[in-house]
């Protein structure tokens, strides 16, 4: 059985659950809800939990250092569980993706993100999978405060649908493989249905 880590990166405490920037934490709380996971335990810097999941062996991690130090616990949990950037996969808020749509990447740099690029300085590569979890820009005003503000009314009736499609395609890459979800996932409308 194969363990793959995945994190899910976000802001830690109650003023940023709901923001756009915590789209990877949002994500990692369905999927633990869905594979019977409770991500409780601290450790790594964060709040972790362990379980199987469609054959595979998870580690869940949802650093609770912000997000512009989140590449500290990953380290800290890559070389307690001696895994390799091959075994790592990072779900996180993506501006340049409309809100609704998901993109799954091998490797690249940070992008602006600065969760990114913690782990980049941490990790000191880039090379692990990312799904990458769109939110769209603002059309007006800075980016930052749009990333931390949260989800508008028409949004968060949508997130339930959108998590719920996030969880699958994560399914389909444990169980699938990465090209095959990319070339099934890349460009689905995931508010679809």
């Amino acid at each position: 059985m194969a363990t793959k880590l995945l994190v899910g990166l976000g802001n830690p405490g109650p003023k940023y659950q709901w923001t756009r920037h915590n789209a990877g934490f949002l994500v990692l709380d369905r999927l633990a809800q869905q594979a019977g996971i409770p991500v409780t335990r601290k450790a790594f810097s964060g709040l972790y939990g362990e379980g199987g999941w469609l054959g595979e062996r998870l580690l869940l991690l949802k650093p609770q250092t912000f997000m512009n130090l989140s590449g500290h616990a990953v380290g800290e949990a890559l070389r307690f569980h001696k895994l390799s950037l091959t075994d790592l996969i990072v779900i996180h808020d993506d501006l340049d993706i409309p809100f609704g749509k998901v993109k799954v990447k091998e490797g690249g740099g940070h992008g602006g993100h600065n969760g990114l690029r913690s782990l980049g300085q941490m990790l000191g590569s880039g090379a692990y999978l990312r799904v990458r979890v769109g939110i769209g820009r603002p059309l007006h005003g800075d980016a930052a405060d749009y990333v931390l503000s949260g989800y508008d009314k028409e949004e968060m009736a949508q997130l339930p649908l959108l998590l719920d499609g996030v969880v699958d395609l994560v399914g389909m890459l444990l169980t699938e493989g990465v090209p095959k979800t990319m070339s099934l996932c890349n460009n689905r409308d995931f508010l679809a249905g």
